[in-house]
């Protein structure tokens, strides 16, 4: 009897609940919630919304009551039932947790990409997604998707690399997984966001259609996979204009021709104006307090409504789209709580994607993998001894135990240097206990001798890059080429393992036995290295970009005021005011260089394995207004192993580069055949018309090439497309 009173009473307050608070009715669309409380707002109650406070100290203010130290915070409005809004940064995990236990850090979005891999990105961005959720976030400062047109890019380690689709479909998965937990994530930073050097005032000039083709293809794939309920405008000018107050970025490209029904956030410090990024598409200012010049959206916008200069359905318009997210993620329905963490489960979703993603460069006379035989090995370098290196800047994510290397600079912004305590050593020392010894590297002369009298050297090579600058050059810091180059002069057996954020120039290379980028290898790096090395785990990562051989290959071989005193790397000169991407255009990475004939150090796709693999059967068919290519794939050696075969195919006519069309990553047993079917892309089959405003995909024959990289084919043919066209209002569902 009692059962039955509490189970009625608690009928009878969800009711009233409803009926006092309608959007409350789960039955309800998103829209139609949002529209709810829109009509229950007050106007505090709106410009609460479409501002979020920092939210942690900062330049003498106290941190905001109930905030959780972390990026950004907009208080709950209790009157209407709204949560709190707690945002964090980012794409890797749980960032500024050192005070609340830490968080697990996945390896490099490189690494992810380097993966082709989508349900790696999605079972990464779940992992975070639910310890941002267990620490009571409910916005995550995910999804980064700016194509990387330069390797010394501070920031690409965020990224997914230089191709458009597959740089979408990494990210857009990372952004699915994080919101399948019932948190908000962004897609960043809108748009063509390349390069750190003068960021807040650089200009990046590109013509629409090789926009449309390359960086904004990425967003859009991205937002039509992911369905992110933010989208975070740039600190860039795109084409002179400001990207957090760009009509034609934020109202006719992402909220008209993309139809996205979600907010636009800016990036911390990127708003410049109140009316004119309102009416530009702008719906919620980021810690205006600490990082504008004021804060636009309070008084300065409620001004411009007053004077008739905003619409107050502009700002209704703000309002509605940020609750329809809020609805649409779950935050509301499910508000996020504080919960225990398992960190050795989500530590092994950080391992196995660094253990897919790592790729291997080189393997002169398969001195790889390890033998566990080996009688001697000494591991030199890159403070393997303690663990392995993140990149920097407001991305990085302190792990539980501590930063494994405390102290090293620069000691402000945007340090500090985390090491995730992983440590290479020590896995290799579970594998061959009392037969390794190490040498730090400073002193080369020592360092050269240990390698000498040991089998097999391994030298950890780490180049420290982070969010706010960019390299004026692919050298090595810290005189590591010299390291390299003394250990194997000194041991013929010499692997290179290289914890970095990208391409750099190896004058050491052929002196090598065997290279593996391992990206920042991220919570589990350190035992993830140590089963590629000893073929515990097979790699099977493919460069996610093109590795030039040195900066004189690039589009801009020079980066006006590149660099970062604090770290020794003063900058030369003043950062540009602009940046000239039409050189390259859409054709960036790979595409530059076949258009140019550039034999690069290692073409993007580009990854070797333990075994061979082979291609036969190739054919390619267009049915039902799909492009479908069929091949067998074949291991041809004597392990187990994971191939990615990828898709490249050549438009009709003289002006058109390959680009990859699709992939798939195929395990296969020794011996092992597979068939594989792929639906290339549709959308690559097109290009957009700058004249005519339009995609279109021209009649003709279509060059189908079956590739192990951008640069090396196992399979040729062609097929005959019909002509078509496309509006630019289209969805990834119906091209």
């Amino acid at each position: 009897m009692l059962v039955g009173s509490v189970a009625g009473m608690a009928c009878m307050t969800a009711l009233a609940e409803s009926s006092a608070r309608p959007w409350m009715n789960t039955s309800l669309s998103p829209d139609q919630r949002a529209t709810l409380v829109l009509k229950a707002m007050n106007q505090d109650e709106k410009f609460r919304l479409i501002r979020a406070d920092f939210g942690q100290p900062s330049d003498g203010r106290a941190m905001p009551a109930g905030a959780l130290n972390s990026a950004a915070y907009v208080p709950a409005l209790a009157r209407l039932g709204l949560p709190v809004l707690q945002e964090t940064d980012a794409g890797l995990g749980v960032a500024k947790a050192d005070k609340s236990g830490g968080a697990t850090s996945l390896p490099s979005g490189l690494a992810t990409a380097a993966s082709f891999d989508p349900q790696i990105a999605y079972a990464g961005g779940a992992m975070i997604g639910s310890e941002a959720r267990k620490k009571g976030f409910n916005v995550m400062l995910v999804g980064g998707v700016d194509l990387e047109r330069d390797p010394r890019n501070g920031r690409n380690f965020e990224y997914a690399g230089e191709d458009a689709l597959l740089a979408g479909t990494i990210a857009g998965n990372a952004v699915r997984g994080v919101q399948d937990q019932k948190v908000i994530a962004t897609v960043k930073h809108y748009a063509v966001n390349a390069l750190e050097t003068g960021r807040n005032t650089l200009s990046s000039q590109i013509d629409e259609p090789a926009a449309r083709d390359a960086d904004l293809l990425a967003f859009e794939i991205a937002i039509g996979i992911g369905h992110p309920g933010s989208v975070m405008c740039a600190y860039n000018r795109y084409n002179a204009i400001y990207a957090c107050e760009n009509d034609w970025l934020l109202n006719s490209v992402l909220k008209g021709d993309w139809s996205y029904p979600g907010y636009v956030m800016s990036d911390w410090g990127a708003v410049h104006s109140a009316g004119k990024s309102a009416l530009a598409g702008l719906d919620q200012e980021s810690a205006g307090e600490v990082f504008d010049p004021k804060v636009f959206f309070d008084q300065p916008l409620r001004a411009a409504i007053a004077a008739g200069e905003v619409p107050q359905s502009r700002v209704d318009d703000m309002v509605r789209r940020i609750l329809r997210s809020m609805f649409a993620e779950g935050i509301i329905d499910h508000p996020a709580k504080a919960a225990p963490i398992d960190f050795a489960a989500d530590g092994a979703v950080a391992q196995k994607a660094e253990e897919a993603g790592a790729v291997l460069l080189r393997n002169q006379h398969e001195l790889l993998p390890l033998s566990p035989l080996l009688k001697s090995i000494a591991v030199i370098g890159g403070h393997a001894d303690k663990g392995v290196l993140s990149g920097g800047g407001s991305s990085v994510v302190y792990p539980p135990a501590g930063n494994a290397v405390p102290g090293l600079p620069p000691d402000g912004w945007p340090g500090p240097r985390v090491y995730q305590p992983s440590a290479p050593m020590a896995a290799i020392e579970r594998r061959l206990p009392g037969k390794v010894q190490f040498n730090d590297g400073r002193d080369m002369a020592a360092a050269a001798q240990l390698a000498a009298h040991a089998e097999v050297a391994v030298v950890f090579v780490e180049q420290w890059d982070a969010e706010s600058f960019d390299r004026p050059d692919m050298t090595l810091a810290d005189n590591q080429d010299a390291l390299v180059a003394a250990v194997a002069k000194a041991n013929p057996h010499t692997i290179v393992v290289l914890e970095n954020n990208g391409p750099v120039r190896m004058p050491w290379l052929d002196q090598t036995g065997a290279v593996l980028e391992a990206w920042y290898p991220g919570a589990g790096g350190g035992e993830a290295i140590a089963r590629l090395l000893f073929g515990e785990a097979a790699p099977s990562g493919r460069l996610p970009m093109t590795w030039p051989k040195d900066e004189s290959q690039l589009p801009r071989p020079q980066i006006p005021g590149a660099g970062l005193a604090s770290i020794g790397m003063p900058p030369q000169g003043q950062p540009a005011d602009t940046v000239d991407y039409r050189i390259e255009g859409a054709d960036v990475g790979y595409r530059w260089f076949q258009k140019k004939h550039i034999e690069p150090l290692f073409p993007f796709g580009y990854g070797l394995s333990y075994t061979r693999f082979g291609y036969d059967r190739l054919q390619a068919k267009w049915a039902d207004g799909k492009l479908v290519v069929a091949f067998d794939v074949s291991n041809l050696g004597s392990r187990d192993g994971t191939d990615v075969p990828q898709i490249y195919i050549t438009l009709p006519g003289e002006n058109h580069t390959r680009r990859l069309a699709g992939w798939r990553r195929v395990t296969l047993k020794e011996g092992a055949t597979q068939h594989v079917e792929i639906t290339a892309d549709p959308w690559i089959l097109a290009a957009f018309n700058g004249q005519q405003k339009n995609w279109q995909r021209p009649a003709g024959s279509y060059r189908v090439q079956l590739g192990h990289s951008a640069t090396s084919f196992d399979g040729e043919t062609s097929v005959e497309l019909p002509a078509a066209s496309f509006s630019v209002r289209r969805s990834r569902a119906s091209p």
